[in-house]
């Protein structure tokens, strides 16, 4: 399967598995004592010392990371080594508050390259294929992730970044990509521009590695429709290295957590309270490898399940579901939790495409929902009637999804500004 199915590890015995976590964590919470006072002290208010962790059942013991501790700490309160052993930093979008700093020891680096190179091998990626990386570079983890695994599968690597389809079209041609790694919003995008160029008998790609955004189901089966190939979910947070952290396989029914670098739970997101294998929670990771920003017990507020099912690829290590929304930024509409995942799935279902924008308001102290949709070249019309017909329709599918009431507005086509990066989904102006 390539350089980087590493069967001793991927397939190892649950026994196996455990037996590198414990060491490891009781190896990282030192470490982490030792070295991140900040961390240090909020062991210190619950009572603890490194002695009272001894493997994987009392990691439950640890308090928690959030967001809010990152931008506390920023920028070096959370560095579990000196700025002169570290090599590089990667950094969030910083939407809000202070930007979170990732920073990395070349050791990291090269864990970090591994996991990723992991994830192409498992899209089937070998040192013959041209993988094409159209996440993008600079403080966003995505581009160099995916860069540097592919280096360590030995792909020809074009390092091309987001934006410019002009340019990413030409080398996608002209030198035969055959693995596309972007956003899944954008590679919708670059399948709509190859059909309207007519190009899609002379691109080779077969399989695409798309993570960084929500993305539904429906949504995963039109870009392999429309670009025939196979679409593979990857996982990651600049907190915990960047994407790679998990990675579908050929099954496609769920990312394999690297466990021999991370440890994942599920928590009830209002008690804290670690959830049994199986239930839907809040995700939390504890990386047991990384050496500059040695993050322990960090709560991603991203919602899933894990499971242990036998998977036919032969991969031994749990599995977390695509995520099903956030505990931290769903919309919280007329009292009623909505998820942008939930609105997705009902335009795709009803034939709209994946460009679409979720606009929040309040008028006269109360919420409203709107949800803008642009119409296929083929649904596409003029006439009212007809319109409001089709946003009556959405209303009513919407309503039966979400429980509460969406205003719809119908546009033309190509109205919305397309993305070539993160797609920004949502405007709630309630917050402005």
């Amino acid at each position: 399967m390539g350089n980087y199915f590493q069967p001793e590890i991927e397939t190892a015995s649950r026994e196996q598995i455990l037996a590198w976590q414990n060491e490891r964590l009781v190896k990282q919470v030192q470490h982490v004592w030792d070295n991140v006072p900040y961390y240090r002290k909020k062991m210190e208010e619950k009572g603890l010392t490194p002695a009272d962790i001894q493997g994987v059942d009392d990691l439950k013991k640890l308090p928690f990371l959030t967001k809010d501790d990152l931008r506390e700490a920023y920028p070096y309160g959370l560095l579990g080594k000196p700025l002169s052993d570290c090599v590089r930093i990667q950094s969030t979008s910083g939407t809000t508050g202070k930007r979170v700093v990732a920073f990395y020891t070349q050791h990291d680096i090269d864990l970090w390259e591994d996991c990723c190179a992991r994830a192409i091998v498992a899209a089937g990626g070998t040192k013959d294929d041209v993988c094409h990386v159209s996440y993008g570079y600079g403080l966003f983890t995505g581009g160099p992730g995916l860069n540097g695994g592919s280096h360590k599968v030995g792909c020809l690597t074009l390092p091309v970044s987001s934006g410019n389809t002009e340019r990413q079209l030409q080398f996608m041609t002209d030198l035969g990509s055959t693995i596309l790694c972007c956003t899944p919003s954008y590679a919708a995008y670059l399948a709509e521009s190859i059909h309207e160029r007519g190009l899609r008998d002379q691109i080779k790609l077969k399989a695409g590695i798309f993570g960084a955004e929500a993305w539904s189901e429906k949504m995963r089966e039109d870009i392999q429709n429309s670009l025939g190939i196979k679409a593979y979910d990857i996982y990651g947070l600049t907190e915990t290295s960047g994407p790679g952290v998990s990675f579908e396989c050929e099954e496609q029914t769920g990312m394999h957590i690297n466990e021999d670098h991370f440890i994942a739970e599920i928590i009830d997101p209002e008690t804290g309270e670690v959830l049994p294998e199986g239930s839907k929670g809040e995700l939390v990771f504890t990386a047991i490898t990384k050496e500059a920003f040695p993050l322990l017990r960090y709560r991603t507020r991203d919602i899933c399940v894990l499971t242990r099912k036998p998977c036919s690829c032969g991969r031994t290590h749990v599995k977390m579901s695509k995520p099903m929304g956030r505990s931290d930024d769903m919309l919280i509409i007329k009292g009623v939790n909505v998820f942008p995942s939930q609105i997705e799935q009902v335009l795709l279902e009803q034939g709209y495409p994946a460009n679409y924008q979720i606009v929040v308001d309040r008028v006269n102290h109360s919420d409203t929902l709107e949800v803008m949709v642009e119409m296929t070249p083929e649904n596409f019309s003029d006439s009212l009637a007809k319109v409001t017909s089709m946003e009556k329709k959405l209303v009513d599918a919407l309503k039966a999804m979400l429980g509460i009431y969406a205003k719809v507005r119908l546009v033309a086509p190509k109205t919305i500004a397309r993305s070539e990066g993160k797609a920004v989904r949502i405007i709630d102006k309630r917050k402005i």
